[in-house]
């Protein structure tokens, strides 16, 4: 299915093509090196939101020019433990190159930042250099996923809140700070600061739509607020498992100079591996987001 939006200006005609299921969206028609109109930004924002994630194929980005489009969709968001490119400290380099042997940056499912107070409510990622094979990128759908639990459980998870941490990733006894880094591109900075942990709700409402998202992941959500471990951990093994079913997932092969932009408030995500021995450049931005609420 084509959805047509009609909208011309001096530099777009954006067309939306929805996945079969209308999760995910290509748009094309659009130039996104050069500044967007409001209309443009409206058409993306309202695209993004209906459908989750979107894909702008063909598109040629400096890191300067990413900023920009970072901006027309808001302010940034914060990142914490990765070191940001030189002269962009917004703008995160996820390069590895061929004889890299450190584990995958991504390679778990989860939603990003969801440990801080206000975890981002975009991520904007475009591939600079794609390698011939691997490196999909598969994304979950919250709101999918949530409305497939059934309503006695749904209601029972409405008054529970998941514990979020880095601490997994960040911390220096986590899967980046134990890990002999020398190989790698990317300088990750383990830090006592990621043994911190937040609450936030498991079923929480879109702060832009309303609409109910199950927000649990495998990564920083590490057990739910006021139930024991083994509590939590059997409740939790079942929703981050349930999230990620076939049926709510969707998987995009990269292409190289196509930007993606995806909704964190819905969409977990995970990156594959599969390129070792090819290099692979990644420049990725969040935008700001809002403290999660029911």
């Amino acid at each position: 299915m084509t959805i047509r939006l009609n909208i011309v200006s001096e530099i777009s005609q954006l067309c939306v093509l929805p996945s079969a299921n209308g999760f995910g969206a290509d748009i094309t028609g659009v130039n996104l090196s050069l500044p967007l109109n409001e209309a443009d930004i409206q058409a993306i924002n309202e695209a993004w939101l209906a459908h989750g994630v979107v894909f702008f194929p063909g598109q040629t980005m400096t890191p300067s020019m990413l900023e920009v489009f970072t901006l027309s969709m808001g302010s940034y968001g914060k990142t914490d433990f990765v070191v940001p490119m030189d002269g962009h400290t917004n703008v995160l380099e996820l390069r590895r190159e061929p004889e890299e042997s450190a584990s995958h940056f991504g390679g778990s499912w989860h939603s990003d930042f969801s440990y801080q107070q206000e975890p981002p409510a975009a991520t904007i990622l475009y591939g600079h250099t794609i390698p011939p094979v691997g490196g999909d990128t598969l994304f979950a759908d919250g709101r999918a996923a949530c409305l497939a639990l059934s309503d006695k459980l749904r209601d029972f998870l409405r008054g529970l809140k998941g514990v979020h941490s880095a601490a997994p990733s960040y911390s220096k006894e986590g899967a980046f700070g134990d890990e002999d880094d020398s190989s790698r591109t990317m300088k990750i900075v383990a830090s006592d600061a990621a043994n911190e942990t937040r609450t936030h709700p498991i079923i929480r409402a879109h702060p832009d739509t309303g609409e109910e998202i199950l927000w649990v992941n495998s990564v920083y959500t590490i057990g739910i607020d006021g139930l024991t471990e083994a509590e939590g951990k059997v409740i939790l093994d079942y929703l981050v498992e349930f999230t990620i079913s076939d049926r709510f997932v969707y998987r995009h092969q990269w292409q190289q100079g196509t930007l993606a932009m995806w909704d964190n408030r819905r969409v977990q995500h995970f990156a594959e591996s599969g390129f070792d021995g090819h290099r692979r450049v990644m420049y990725r931005t969040t935008t700001a987001g809002t403290v999660p609420a029911q």
